[in-house]
């Protein structure tokens, strides 16, 4: 697959955060399938909780929600900006692109930008994100082979980034270049983004694809249909652990188990070499209630105490791609990762 083809898929018209000069608006993906409806935020403390309410989600679009949030604090209270990239910062723990876009927009703030210039910089980080979700799209790709069936989990795709997407991204262009034959979607537990979202997108991109409960994946490992996983990142450490959205380490299991193939595609922005290995990223709890409910009705006996981690860590031994925009690193460890993207930052 070419460049200018994947400049041009077809399969790619879904834009999630939008800047409009002096509010940043969000398609709600909590509404999702059902309803596409937006959210219009107009400071730094919307944008905040909309990260932290799930409205924004995927960890390079949560990067670049903070950014332009950045943006409007400068527009609007530019004497508080330290305050607002605290607020910002403490939205998602877990996502290391929100980190680094707020260390980005920190930097230029202070090199004296103003808000026009921060807002050239946020801008920046969207285009340069979609540009590199492309190219990464590309080398993915590239590694799946022909006639191959993929599965992937969570939510990758354009709601998750500036579009195109990651994982999905690499989905996306296999299917332009005609390597994909079967498509499988986990449901992804408790929030359901791959029902909601992924399955959304797909089917309106015109990409068939087929919905499996979360449980039901060894077994169609087994079945011989599904010759890669493939899924996204929310923060990558330098010696190749993978933290990404909870499943992820049971399917590199079930994978590993079954003779399938591991990718995980993330930008080098989520690739953080200050962090060691997988047991120094923090993981984030989110309430009880998300297991203990669905669609607002409560489904489990009053009183049942629930547990309810957003990420796990998938150890770099069972993956065998990580696919950046900077290239793809084989059999992830801490010497290739480090010949990739350098010492820490």
């Amino acid at each position: 697959m070419t460049t200018a083809a994947a400049m041009t898929s077809s399969h790619d018209s879904i834009r999630a955060v939008l800047w409009q000069g002096d509010a940043l608006r969000l398609l709600d993906q909590r509404r999702l399938p059902h309803e596409e409806s937006y959210v219009d935020c107009s400071t730094a403390g919307e944008v905040a909780t909309a990260i932290h309410d799930l409205v924004v989600r995927g960890a390079p679009a949560i990067g670049i929600a903070a950014a332009w949030g950045v943006v409007l604090a400068a527009q609007r209270e530019p004497k508080r900006l330290d305050a607002a990239l605290a607020l910002l910062r403490a939205a998602r723990p877990t996502a290391v692109n929100l980190m680094w876009a707020l260390d980005r927009m920190r930097r230029a703030i202070a090199g004296g930008a103003d808000a026009e210039t921060l807002a050239r910089e946020a801008q920046a980080i969207q285009d340069e994100d979609l540009a590199a979700n492309r190219h990464m799209g590309e080398l993915g790709a590239a590694l799946l082979g022909h006639d191959a069936g993929v599965l992937t989990h969570c939510n990758t795709g354009s709601l998750a980034t500036a579009g195109f997407g990651t994982a999905l991204g690499v989905i996306r262009a296999g299917v332009d270049a005609g390597r994909i034959a079967r498509v499988f979607a986990g449901e992804t537990r408790p929030w359901l983004q791959g029902a909601r979202l992924t399955m959304w997108e797909l089917l309106r991109d015109g990409i068939p694809a087929t919905l499996v409960a979360d449980s039901a994946a060894a077994h169609l490992m087994k079945s011989g249909q599904v010759q890669w996983v493939v899924v996204g990142a929310d923060r990558i450490a330098a010696n190749g652990d993978t933290a990404n959205k909870i499943g992820t380490y049971q399917l590199a299991i079930s994978a590993r188990y079954h003779g399938v193939k591991f990718m995980v595609v993330a930008p080098s922005s989520t690739v953080d070499m200050a962090t060691p290995g997988g047991a120094e990223i923090e993981i984030e709890l989110r309430s009880p209630d998300e297991l203990l409910s669905f669609a607002g009705q409560r489904t489990v006996i009053d009183g049942a105490a629930a547990w309810n981690p957003v990420f796990d860590v998938t150890p770099a031994e069972l993956i065998d791609a990580i696919v950046t925009e900077r290239g793809v690193v084989l059999q992830p460890d801490a010497a290739r990762m480090a010949d990739v993207f350098g010492s820490a930052r």
